[in-house]
């Protein structure tokens, strides 16, 4: 399966699809892989049908703006590369290198530039997608590529990793209407517009003559969908958390190989995660190869500080 740490692809004759999900992946879990997962085997269809290459990727950041530190990026780069080696989905290391702050405007831009006629999508859970407003110019990502959103309503923390969220749809009285409203409402007004129904309508080319913010001419208008599908409630942070509690004192305990089966190759429907039948978290959320890396550099544990 291709695994590239930087995907740049030669133009095919059609345009191709290309979907980003970006975070620190700090580490990478399977909560990350499943969302990158689902959106791969909802595209691909689409993909074949019309004729066009697809590219999912993730999106490594060099340090996310809202944490104070980040562990190094070449540790970051490697558990990604163990995590997706027998998936199809790619490594794409644009803003991993920079030197921090690096905004999402910023690299939807170079993208944009890379990849003129291709159709672009990024992947964000909707606590990002509701405070677009106070990133960086972050009501004009739509000026260059279209948004999948997932809702996530349970923050557990400030980590910013698009994870996913599982109880909320538990009320059978709450329409699909009325779920739809309430999660377009949490959307800046400015970008309710641009939502529509469904993903293939983030793959049809909406030219306009726009002079953006930037005044720089621009021929793309951007969609949102927004997703209702329930997605996990995990996030690295609790699983930093849980590695610096564990780790120290009885990592074999946590008993991780036991969960070689659960390898991202072997695709389940995003709802069959939900079930915790693991023994614990870590060994639900964490590749086997990602925490054997882990242990062997020592990362998240109270050895790191030593």
């Amino acid at each position: 399966m291709p695994n590239t740490a930087n995907n740049h692809h030669s133009q095919s004759p059609k345009s191709a699809i290309r979907a980003y999900l970006g975070g620190s992946f700090d580490p990478v879990h399977n909560g990350h892989l499943q969302m990158a997962m689902y959106v791969y085997e909802h595209l691909l269809p689409i993909a074949k049908q019309q004729q066009r290459e697809l590219y999912v990727s993730l999106l490594p950041n060099a340090r996310s703006p809202f944490k104070e530190d980040s562990t190094n990026p070449k540790h970051r780069l490697a558990m990604l590369k163990l995590a997706t080696q027998e998936s199809p989905l790619y490594i794409n290391e644009l803003e991993l290198w920079q030197a921090p702050p690096v905004y999402t405007i910023d690299s939807v831009q170079i993208l944009r530039a890379r990849y003129p006629n291709d159709s672009l999508i990024f992947i964000m859970g909707m606590d990002s997608a509701r405070s677009l407003e106070h990133w960086k110019n972050g009501l004009q990502l739509t000026d260059y590529v279209n948004l999948w959103v997932f809702d996530r309503e349970e923050n557990f923390d400030s980590d910013i990793d698009t994870d996913i969220n599982t109880d909320i749809y538990t009320d059978k009285n709450f329409s699909k209407n009325e779920l739809q409203h309430s999660l377009t409402s949490q959307l800046p007004k400015l970008l309710q517009p641009f939502i529509v129904d469904s993903v293939l309508q983030l793959l049809t080319a909406n030219p306009q003559s726009l002079t953006n913010s930037f005044g720089v001419k621009n021929s793309h208008q951007g969609y949102i969908f927004i997703d209702p599908s329930p997605v996990a409630a995990v996030s690295s942070t609790r699983v930093r958390q849980q590695l610096y509690q564990q780790l120290p004192q009885a990592p074999q305990s946590l008993n991780i190989t036991h969960s070689a089966d659960m390898q991202i190759a072997s695709i389940v429907p995003i709802n069959d995660i939900i079930a915790n039948t693991a023994p614990n978290s870590l060994a639900k959320w964490l590749n086997p190869a990602v925490y054997q890396y882990i242990i062997a550099h020592q990362l998240y544990s109270a050895a790191q500080f030593r």
